[in-house]
This record gives structure tokens, C-alpha cells and sequence, in this order.
């Protein structure tokens, strides 16, 4: 019995070796070392190849940025149609682990040919990693986020139908559309949900009118419970495939099947569609994903650091907080070059390596802070006037929010203390010293303040 297996599982290391060095060929040698060289093949049985990865975090940077070809090396190697999955550790004390299934569909022989009807089996085409656990919350999304939630409760059945999500490229979402699907289909796995971007959908309508089967396509589209189309502003200018999917939002809409869409813009600022397309786009709830805010982002990158096992210092996240501000996925990509820059010097990651990385994705534009800024970031955070902040009041409130801001002014503004002074209502050199000194003082062993005092500075320089 032993020798069998030993066999099998000799047979699947030499199966892996061979896609290894196909992958190697392909990449630099630094990225194949940091994402592939690590993973161990486990198992490969009835057409699935389980492999184990370091964490959920090297399978999702996997899957977003090598599986096309990772897929293409698997089929040459194990044939075509075998399924992926990742095992992946998540507690090394008991040994316990999941594993989490690859969004890349088995290869067939035609990319475009719509998934079939058959029975209770459908293959919905979501992906498993985006959900609503993994989708972090903030007030850029709070709105789409929130009708989301009540979609998937309800499909079909809200005043959110369809629900149209837009916003700028990495604001997530492609991540909240699926999170609603699988949603769904947790609280309700009769659903037929379907996950599809909008040159797959066209591509499979071209197909259908070259086969005389678009009897066939609108069936299979007007059989789905909850229907998502991603990026929908690649439909400009296609008459035909615009009219087809105006018949099938008309029958999902009246039957009371759910429409999720995302686009990179609002419905007003799509040019080339068709008008009553339009119209019916804006049925239910237009719903804008803005971009990541200070806190988002941070928030972002401490839930990914928590999933994912890594420590990074508080400074090193404020840095990249504050400076990668338009994307989502370049908070993820910063992760990862993180992660790979770690992995290959055997260095731990500090603010010198977050300064280096970062600056060779995103222009890092230094922030300039005035004392103006600061002293209404400080009259809000302690629900105070400015002119109070500024004025001769002596109580003991304002003029703790006064030494609060002079002090804030000093450390982050390039103003010098007479500037300074003159700006906190014409106070002298020695005033701004004294302020300054003061709250110097009380942070060393008050800290409340000193929370307050990172607060602020986090928002001033957000």
C-alpha cells in the first residue's frame, strides 16, 4: 500500500517539476522563485491538482497576476480540463487548512461557448476569493456595500434592480459584485448565479450569431436567478449585442431575476449605447465606489497583513496609506513586492524598503501641510470654531486644542515659529515655544493624548 502511493506521489512531484519549469521559462527568475518554487503538489485525483501555498494571499496574487499561464502549463502537463485547487494553512498549530478553488474554468474546446444548463449543475463563474468577509468596509463604499447586502438577502426582490456599480479602475468592484453572488448562493445555493464581463458576453453573443444558435444563448441567459455583467462600458458601439441584452434585462427585470452591473463611469457619461438601454440602467440604484480614503486604505492593508501572517510596522503602513491613494490593487501589488522583496534579501520590512517599493509604483508626491490645515483638522477633531482656536480665549479646552495645534503645526509644517505664531492669532516666538513644550510634556505620560495626537496627524496628512 505504501509503495503505491509513494508511487503516486512521485508521479505527481515529476508532473509538477515539468509545469515548474515551464513556468520558470516564462518568468524572471525572482518571481518564479518568490510565487512558484515554494508550492508543494499534494494531490491530483478524478482531475483536481491540489497544491499547497504559503498563504491565501500568495493564492489570490497567483491568481490575479500568473494564472493564465500557471493553467496553460497545468493542462500541457496534467491535460486539459483539470481543475485547480490551493491548500492553504490556517492554523500551524493543530495543522488545520482549507482549500480554495481557482477561478480559471477547466480549458475547452471553445472559449466562448456559453456554460450549459444541465440539471442542478451549474457553474456560476464567481470568484470564490471575493467575498463579503475579504471586502473591507469604509465610507467610499458604504453605499453599494450596503444595497449589496440587502440584494443578496433578496435577490430580485429590492428596489436595487438593477444594482449599477461604478467607480475608477481597483476600487472593488468586481470584488462586491461577486461578494453579492456568493452571497447569495450561501443563503440560497438553488440560485442560478452567473458571473460574466462584458467581452466573454460578447464573444459568446458572435459566436451564437455565427452558429445560428442565439435561440439558444437567450435562453440560457433567461434561465439565470442573478445576473452579473462586469464592465459594461466595452458595449459602446456593438448594436447587436446591445440588443440582445436588451431583451434579456427585460425578461430578468420582469420575471424578478436580480441585474448587478459595474462600470468605469456613471450612466449619464456612457457614450454609444443605446437610450433605452440606458434608461433601464437606471432603473434601480446607481451606486458610485469612490476611491479608497486614508482610512480605507489603511484599514484595507491591516485586513490583508491580519489574513495573510505579515507584520508590517505602524509606520510602514501609515507610509504606504498615505501615499498610494487611487487603488485598491496597488495596495495589493505594494503587499506583494513587499512580500517578494522580503523573501529574496531575507530582510524584514521597514520604512527604507517601503519607501524603495513604493516609489517604483506610484509617484510619491511629498505632502505639504499648512498651518491652516492644521488648525481646522484640530477646531473639528475637538468640535471647537477655529476663530476660538485663534481668539484670546483662555479656557482650558481651547487652550489645550490651541498648544494641541501650535505643537501639530511645528512638527508637520515647514513654517517657521514666527509664521507659525502669527498664524495662531499673532502670538510671539516664545508662545509657540512655550505650546509646544507643553503638549511635548504631557504626551510623554497622557496616552489619551497621544492617541489624539496620531489621530490628527493622520488626518492632516491624509
Amino acid at each position: 500500500m505504501h509503495s503505491v502511493l509513494e508511487k503516486m506521489t512521485s508521479t505527481i512531484q515529476q508532473q509538477w517539476a515539468q509545469c515548474q519549469t515551464i513556468l520558470a521559462d516564462n518568468m524572471t527568475s525572482s518571481a518564479y522563485q518568490t510565487w512558484f518554487a515554494p508550492i508543494v503538489p499534494l494531490q491530483f485525483s478524478e482531475g483536481v491538482l491540489v497544491l499547497q501555498v504559503k498563504s491565501q494571499f500568495v493564492a489570490e496574487y497567483i491568481e490575479e497576476n500568473y494564472i493564465p499561464l500557471l493553467s496553460s502549463a497545468i493542462y500541457r502537463v496534467f491535460g486539459q480540463g483539470t481543475r485547480l485547487e490551493y491548500r492553504v494553512l490556517i492554523d500551524s498549530t493543530s495543522g488545520a487548512a482549507t482549500n480554495l478553488p481557482s477561478t480559471a474554468a477547466p480549458q475547452q474546446k471553445s472559449s466562448v461557448t456559453p456554460v450549459q444548463h444541465n440539471g442542478t449543475e451549474f457553474e456560476s463563474q464567481l470568484n470564490t476569493l471575493y467575498t463579503f468577509d475579504s471586502f473591507v468596509a469604509g465610507e467610499p463604499n458604504k453605499l453599494a456595500r450596503t444595497a449589496g447586502l440587502a440584494i443578496a438577502k433578496q435577490p430580485g426582490y429590492t428596489a436595487f434592480n438593477p444594482l449599477f456599480i461604478y467607480g475608477g479602475s481597483g476600487v472593488g468592484k468586481t470584488h462586491l459584485a461577486n461578494a453579492i453572488g456568493m452571497q447569495a448562493k450561501a443563503l440560497n445555493p438553488s440560485l442560478r448565479v452567473l458571473y460574466v464581463s462584458a467581452n466573454t458576453f460578447k464573444l459568446q453573443y458572435q459566436e451564437a450569431a455565427r452558429t445560428n444558435r442565439i435561440p439558444d444563448f437567450l435562453n440560457f441567459y433567461q434561465s439565470v436567478d442573478v445576473l452579473i455583467l462586469d464592465d459594461i462600458q466595452y458595449f459602446a458601439g456593438l448594436k447587436g449585442t446591445q440588443d440582445t441584452l436588451f431583451h434579456i434585462f427585460n425578461y430578468l427585470q420582469q420575471s424578478h431575476k436580480q441585474l448587478i452591473l459595474t462600470c468605469d463611469r456613471p450612466p449619464v457619461e456612457l457614450k454609444d449605447i443605446e437610450e433605452r438601454l440606458l434608461t433601464r440602467f437606471k432603473w434601480g440604484l446607481s451606486a458610485e465606489i469612490l476611491k479608497p480614503d486614508y482610512q480605507l486604505r489603511k484599514d484595507i492593508l491591516l485586513s490583508k497583513m491580519r489574513r495573510d501572517g505579515i507584520t508590517l510596522g505602524e509606520d510602514v503602513v501609515d507610509f504606504i496609506a498615505q501615499n498610494v491613494r487611487d487603488s485598491v490593487r496597488d495596495l495589493e501589488g505594494i503587499l506583494a513586492s513587499l512580500l517578494a522583496h522580503s523573501t529574496l534579501t531575507d530582510k524584514e520590512i521597514d520604512l527604507a524598503l517601503a519607501e524603495q517599493v513604493v516609489s517604483r509604483i506610484v509617484a510619491i508626491q511629498p505632502r505639504l501641510v499648512t498651518v491652516d490645515d492644521v488648525i481646522a483638522k484640530v477646531a473639528k477633531h475637538y468640535g471647537l470654531p477655529e476663530k476660538s482656536i485663534l481668539a484670546q480665549n483662555r479656557s482650558r479646552d481651547v487652550a489645550q486644542a490651541r498648544h494641541v495645534a501650535t505643537y501639530l503645526c511645528k512638527q508637520l509644517t515647514s513654517s517657521s515659529l514666527s509664521e507659525i505664531g502669527f498664524k495662531m492669532g499673532k502670538r510671539t516666538h516664545a508662545t509657540v515655544l512655550h505650546s509646544v513644550q507643553i503638549i511635548k510634556e504631557q504626551s510623554e505620560f497622557d496616552p489619551v493624548l497621544r492617541q489624539h495626537l496620531h489621530q490628527l496627524e493622520a488626518a492632516i496628512m491624509q
